[in-house]
């Protein structure tokens, strides 16, 4: 896209947070050029919290932002939705601390969208296209951006399970392919893990409405998966509403080994605190290089 957007029209919907089990009312509303994406807590007199890495505050099972004390969390599916779909300036107003986790998948955000409608700007959109390898890696996971000209993902996730083991997939990532190929994919987990996560404090409002679950052998949710691979495809959903957190639309192949929210995070800063990483690129002078490249 040559051009900054938005949405067309206000939309809204409702639910409940994953983690916090909470009653949420969220709305889409349209915002000017340059403007990125931002919450508004409209239960805080709409304090504005902005989808950026330098307000991330904790990311265990969930990617959560903050800002003087005041909390935005689970952002990861409704921000990968957002940067996937090409959409650049946005409003998002919630009125209690966790993004609704709807059926556990992109979709519903998608179809909200296609609700809402595109409004492009005048104004040029502004790429950070990747210049130099950057690693993350630990524990045998790791996290890897390669230079490139368009917004490439591989990813891969291993579980010790009969039903999902070692899975990979790898795409460009485009509207059209994230819509078809990625956000149909649900959060998941293992009833062996439950206890756990509810003793934490986490999952309380988890259904099988919302997520998927594996006991020992067998998914538990009655109309199974939507995937053979969905574990994988969340992840990669994960992954990008967790890279949306750079502002900007990202020119790279990033490769994800069995990494989480910690890594994509810590990724994006490291690249974020060092400019020798990256570029900021106009569509026209990327266009112009890709131009420049083949001619020669």
């Amino acid at each position: 896209m040559r051009f900054e957007t938005t949405i067309q029209r206000i939309v809204e919907t409702e639910g409940i947070g994953l983690h916090s089990g909470a009653a949420v009312r969220m709305r889409l509303r349209p915002a000017p050029p340059s403007t990125g994406i931002v919450f508004l807590r409209t239960d805080l007199e709409n304090f504005a919290i902005a989808a950026s890495w330098r307000n991330v505050a904790r990311v265990s099972y969930a990617t959560s932002l903050m800002r003087q004390g005041v909390l935005i969390s689970t952002t990861e599916h409704l921000l990968s939705v957002l940067y996937s779909m090409g959409i650049d300036n946005v409003f998002v107003e919630i009125d209690n601390l966790e993004v609704p986790i709807l059926d556990g998948s992109g979709q519903p955000f998608v179809e909200l969208l296609r609700e809402a409608g595109l409004k492009t700007y005048r104004r040029r959109k502004r790429y950070l296209r990747i210049r130099r390898p950057v690693l993350i890696e630990a524990a045998g996971k790791r996290i890897t951006i390669l230079p490139a000209e368009r917004f490439v993902l591989t990813c891969e996730v291993e579980f010790d399970h009969p039903l999902v083991g070692r899975q990979s997939i790898d795409l460009e990532v485009t509207p059209e392919r994230y819509a078809s190929d990625i956000a149909p994919a649900r959060t998941f987990g293992f009833e062996r893990d439950l206890d756990q996560l509810r003793n934490m404090g986490l999952i309380r409002g988890a259904s099988l409405e919302n997520a998927v679950c594996f006991n020992s052998h067998r998914v538990l949710n009655p109309s199974g998966l939507r995937f053979p691979d969905e574990c994988c495809r969340h992840k990669a959903l994960d992954l990008i509403g967790d890279l949306a957190l750079i502002g900007r639309p990202l020119l790279g192949h990033v490769i994800a080994e069995r990494a989480g929210h910690a890594m994509h995070v810590a990724l994006v800063a490291k690249i974020m605190s060092d400019p020798r990483l990256y570029e900021i690129l106009s569509f026209d002078q990327l266009a112009s290089r890709v131009v420049d490249a083949l001619v020669s």
